[in-house]
């Protein structure tokens, strides 16, 4: 991007302005690089690569060197990365996405170190905007919008300097006050001006136009964003140690909120997946899905198929509550309800339910993100279900019981743990109080799955996270012919006070057990021993009003769509009305006040005219010289520096020199503005008055120019002698 000639004969303004664009262009491709590997979704290698050739083309513009690519060497690489693409398709990235961006980091890089021509350097800014829109597609973080106003900043700037370079470089006269670098610092402050404020003008435009532009459908990108990590673990199939790998980051998931609930009092447990089928090593659901279709409100009702076992709600006290969840982009298709859910409402088209009472999204242009859905909260009885009695329904017995091939010492632990329990549900309740209280809790999975983990787990390691707890409890529970099955979801997270939300991360993923007790349902059972308290410090507080602040984004940008526009305008009609109603009600209240107020000041002036009359003037000239101060304090220093010139001798020259044109314009000669002092003098006609007015004159320049206190002491005296002259 340097100039490639320097000798040329290119004014020095013209060479300011090529440094100030160049710089310019630099900051927004570094910006938008900046703004896409912040997503997180470039790989390590490309964000290390790319960074590297951005820090040595800033050290080439920090040290005014020069390197150029040659053109036939940009074309060879050219044409080498076409082959290269299709192998990074297939073989490395393997999403269409992914490739293109290498490819525009290619291009963007190549460019960086060939460009010669005005199209390369528009070339880049083209890119440079290409790898922001990559950014939105790779992330909906709030540090975009962040990301996205220094883009903005450098774009405006790198706009105007691009436009003042075509017009100098268009130029035919240039002015010689451009070779000075005061006027390039000029030039360069008022940039850092005038770029802020158009940027600020610009997002205030767009949020405007945002928020008010109607609504239409999404989703014409979302097909190619990136899948998240949750999807493996809350798929139909999920291996052992799934749930694992997913509680090793902290990165958010979603937020909940329950109507009523302002201090965080629920312990709950968010349903995803309910798995039944065990082959020793992986968990899946072969049960099929069945669809269910929006009703007239646009809810779906999430009733369980006729063949599938129910609760029974008259056995046992329920809670109904009410939730909002506003879900992260992690790509996986499953709604996270608590149990038992029994109302979903969205802008989805088609979801799906299975047996276990899992439910998915079917709506391709809709991904799961924000929803809201009615519970009932079981509360056992204790009594209850220790007299649970009576044959299983056969559906039960063929899904929830059958097991692969076991190592014998799991059933014979199972029998030693329940041997003194008389009554199934004791026996799962032995059987979760041993895992809870004889084996460890920790996160660190072994690198290879071991043939038979499970017995891996109960023999040798004796610790491991909850996948390996809460399937020891359901294969446990199903050797002693009690039906089980294993759940995904996540445990109730950290309590938001600011926003009334729980926040769920990804290190809050859990499993969990339920078994099925006949004439009642199915209880849930968690075997997994409580995991070490996050550590309190004293940014927990900061880190709550930046998850404020995100969950504001995700809610109000990111899934702002009609409905959200129709809260938003209502919201304004309210607080409009309202303003409205307060103002007619304050005029009300005070207008008889001033009616009042008005009566007496009439009365009052009515028995002292002459009082008040005196009065109206004194305020009236008061006023008047208060708003002609400035002009009052002028003329008493001109009069001032007029008198005793020498204080002064060049504002004192300025305004003697001003009273003699005026003077001798009076006498017919007026001078005009385009004359020097010493062309007016020769447009005198009268001798003796020209005379006088050159001798004015020199000493007015002396004064002016030569700050001469001698020379201003010598006009007042001079001009008296204009005046004389001209009455002759």
């Amino acid at each position: 991007m340097s100039v490639s000639n320097p000798s040329l004969a290119i004014p020095p303004v013209s060479f300011a302005i090529q440094r100030y664009f160049e710089v310019a262009l630099y900051l927004l491709v570094l910006t938008g690089f900046g703004t896409l590997a912040s997503t997180g979704g470039l790989d390590v290698f490309t964000v290390v690569l790319v960074g590297a050739a951005l820090l040595f083309r800033g050290y080439l513009l920090a040290t005014r060197r020069s390197f150029t690519i040659p053109e036939r060497w940009t074309n060879l690489l050219t044409l080498l990365y076409v082959a290269f693409y299709l192998v990074d398709y297939f073989l490395i990235s393997g999403a269409f996405l992914y490739t293109t961006v290498h490819l525009v980091l290619f291009v963007m890089v190549v460019r960086l170190f060939s460009a010669r021509r005005d199209r390369d350097f528009y070339l880049l800014a083209v890119i440079s905007f290409v790898m922001v829109l990559a950014a939105a597609i790779l992330t909906v973080d709030s540090v975009f919008l962040l990301a996205f106003a220094g883009f903005m900043l450098m774009a405006v700037g790198t706009f105007i300097l691009m436009e003042m370079r075509r017009t100098s470089a268009k130029a035919t006269v240039h002015s010689r006050e451009s070779s000075d670098t005061s006027a390039s610092r000029r030039m360069a402050w008022s940039l850092a001006g005038v770029a802020p404020l158009l940027m600020v003008l610009i997002l205030l435009g767009a949020i405007a136009i945002f928020f008010i532009l109607p609504r239409i459908s999404a989703g014409y990108l979302s097909s190619y964003a990136p899948s998240g990590e949750l999807t493996t673990g809350f798929s139909d199939r999920v291996r052992l140690g799934s749930i694992g790998e997913i509680q090793q980051s902290r990165s958010v998931v979603m937020h909940i909120q329950i109507d009523g609930d302002q201090t965080g009092g629920f312990d709950l447990k968010w349903r995803g997946v309910t798995l039944s089928a065990f082959d020793g090593r992986t968990w899946s659901n072969p049960r099929e899905k069945f669809a269910i279709h929006p009703r007239a409100d646009g809810s779906f009702a999430l009733a369980q198929p006729d063949a599938a076992p129910l609760p029974n709600p008259a056995a046992r006290s329920v809670r109904p509550i009410h939730y909002r969840v506003l879900m992260e982009p992690v790509g996986a298709s499953v709604f996270f309800l608590a149990a038992t859910p029994r109302l979903l409402q969205g802008s989805y088209r088609l979801i799906a339910m299975d047996s276990g009472g899992a439910v998915f999204d079917l709506d391709p242009e809709r991904p799961v993100n924000r929803y809201e859905a009615s519970s009932l909260i079981p509360q056992p009885n204790v009594s209850d279900l220790r007299a649970a009695a009576g044959a299983y329904p056969p559906e039960v017995l063929s899904n929830y019981l059958p097991l692969p091939e076991l190592d014998p010492r799991i059933p014979s632990l199972a029998q030693q743990i329940t041997a003194s329990a008389d009554n199934n549900y004791d026996k799962a309740v032995a059987v979760e109080s041993y895992l809870r209280t004889r084996f460890g809790y920790t996160l660190q999975l072994p690198r290879v799955l071991p043939r038979d983990p499970l017995a891996n787990f109960l023999f040798e390691r004796r610790q491991g996270h909850c996948e390996y707890f809460a399937s020891s409890m359901a294969v446990m529970l199903r050797t002693l012919r009690i039906p089980s099955r294993v759940v995904n979801g996540f445990r109730t997270g950290e309590f938001n006070d600011l926003t009334s939300q729980y926040l769920v991360r990804a290190s809050n993923a859990h499993s969990w057990v339920e078994a099925y007790f006949p004439g009642y349902g199915w209880v849930s059972f968690d075997p997994t021993p409580a995991g070490p308290e996050p550590v309190r410090t004293g940014w927990s507080r900061a880190i709550l009003y930046l998850d404020a602040m995100a969950s504001f984004w995700r809610e109000w940008v990111v899934n702002y769509d009609p409905s959200h526009q129709r809260t938003l305008g209502q919201g304004v009609t309210r607080s409009g009305r309202r303003m409205v109603f307060e103002v007619r009600s304050w005029f009300r209240r005070h207008y008889q006040a001033l009616l009042d107020n008005a009566r007496l000041a009439q009365d009052t002036m009515s028995q002292s005219p002459g009082r008040w009359s005196v009065g109206a003037v004194l305020a009236t000239g008061l006023v008047l010289l208060l708003a002609n101060a400035r002009r009052i304090w002028h003329a008493l220093r001109r009069r001032r520096l007029a008198a005793r010139p020498e204080k002064a001798p060049r504002l004192a020259a300025t305004i003697w020199y001003e009273r003699m044109t005026h003077r001798v314009a009076r006498l017919g000669w007026r001078k005009s503005p385009a004359q020097t002092p010493a062309e007016f003098v020769t447009c005198i006609e009268n001798d003796l008055v020209r005379d006088r007015v050159a001798q004015f004159t020199r000493h007015y320049e002396h004064a002016r120019f030569g700050d001469s206190a001698e020379d201003a002491s010598r006009l007042p005296e001079l001009f008296e002698e204009i005046s004389t002259a001209g009455r002759r």
